[in-house]
Parts: structure tokens; sequence; C-alpha cells
């Protein structure tokens, strides 16, 4: 789908570990790839937000395309 003659523009958001019920077991540990159970860094889910709407408020003539948003201490990007 093309909605570019409609200046209709789509963004991906990654969302990493974000602080909510569902990742709150995280906290606790996790298994790790290398079969450590370790806790899982987490961040603020704020921050998700935040970023959906500077996404939104962008002029029509810009885009971002791709976005992963994520804990800093997380080990591996991708991983899981």
């Amino acid at each position: 789908l093309d909605g570019r003659k409609y200046n209709i523009a789509c963004s991906q958001v990654d969302v990493g570990n974000a602080a909510t019920p569902m990742t709150a077991r995280m906290q606790g540990g996790a298994l790790q790839a290398n079969g450590q159970t370790m806790p899982e860094p987490t961040f603020n889910v704020d921050h998700v937000g935040e970023t959906v709407l500077y996404i939104s408020n962008l002029p029509l003539d810009a885009n971002i395309q791709f976005v992963t948003i994520m804990a800093t201490q997380m080990p591996y990007v991708g991983r899981g």
C-alpha cells in the first residue's frame, strides 16, 4: 500500500521492556540466553507515548519510518 498520494505516512515503533504489569515479572528475573536467570532492565512506559506523540506531530513532509525504544541497559537489540 502506498499512501503518499494522500499524505499518509506510517511508522513502526518497536517497544522494548516498558515498565507495565506485563513486564513486572521480569524484575524478579527472566531466563537469559546464557541460561542464567537475571532481572531484565525496564524503562518508563511514558517514553513510548512521548515518542508516538513526537512522531504524530511531525509535518507532512517528514516521517520516522522505524524507531526502537528500549532500556539503555538491555544486553542485545533484537534478542528474544
